[in-house]
């Protein structure tokens, strides 16, 4: 007898934040849904495997439910390019699709995600395509922003600072602007933009109180202030803090 399509229960889509790095900030709920999700996609370059499942090798160690997400590009164009932005989009129609076929057989499909989904999450890419026909749940987690400050010992902000998080792909003049408006800052995607980072923050008034953390809560994790790193290499797993001064009883 054929099944009714109204009896058929599809699968749920999970983004699940996999933390900063350090496997022991995982959240009870990602552990959970970790365990025992049948389809568990993750993001990564070709050859190499991507954070979100280096975090999971702590928890996980079945294969057969890896499902690899392969970019056709990371930092090979600019991200504005007219060829980066036509692949990423022709990458992330195609994984939705893929991902649809499993959770229209009724499995459920957990992406890995480093720090939080929500939060510059690759993730985001594939929620906007599947949200409206699959069931789909969040679990938040530990951003990277925050186990670096946490790692550093730097509060962030006090009384009523606020904090601004700019990527350091902004043109140098809207960096300077956003700085100068600003109590608290963390400039992200930092890579080869590090230099005019620097310069922006100088122009701020800011860079005796910028704090360079590469690799925060990984192994190789290194935080110095940034006046006294000697060069201009930042890796793509780096930021610069700027922690506010405000009020404080």
């Amino acid at each position: 007898m054929q099944a009714n399509a109204a009896d058929v229960t599809t699968g749920t889509l999970y983004g699940v934040g996999m933390g900063p790095g350090e496997p022991d900030y995982l959240t009870v709920r990602a552990l959970r849904v970790l365990g025992r999700a049948p389809v568990l996609a993750h993001f990564c370059k070709k050859g190499r495997r991507g954070n979100a499942r280096t975090i999971a090798d702590a928890v996980v160690s079945d294969p057969a439910r890896e499902f690899p997400l392969v970019y056709p590009y990371t930092t090979e164009l600019p991200p504005d390019h007219p060829d980066y932005v036509a692949a990423l989009a022709r990458f992330y129609d195609d994984a939705a699709g893929q991902l649809a076929d499993h959770l229209g057989a009724g499995r459920d499909v957990a992406i890995l995600s480093e720090g939080d989904p929500f939060f510059y999450g690759s993730f985001m890419h594939l929620w906007r395509r599947l949200k409206d026909r699959f069931p789909v749940e969040v679990v938040p987690g530990v951003t990277g922003m925050s186990g670096c400050w946490t790692r550093a010992g730097t509060p962030i902000t006090w009384g009523d600072d606020v904090l601004t998080i700019l990527p350091a792909t902004l043109p140098h003049a809207v960096l300077v602007e956003r700085l100068r408006g600003t109590d608290a800052a963390v400039v992200m995607k930092l890579g080869r933009h590090l230099p005019k980072v620097r310069i922006a923050l100088s122009e701020a008034g800011l860079l005796a109180r910028a704090v360079y953390v590469e690799r925060g809560t990984m192994a190789g994790e290194r935080v110095v202030p940034l006046a006294e790193k000697p060069d201009d290499a930042a890796p793509y797993f780096s930021m610069v803090l700027v922690p506010g001064e405000g009020r404080r009883p």
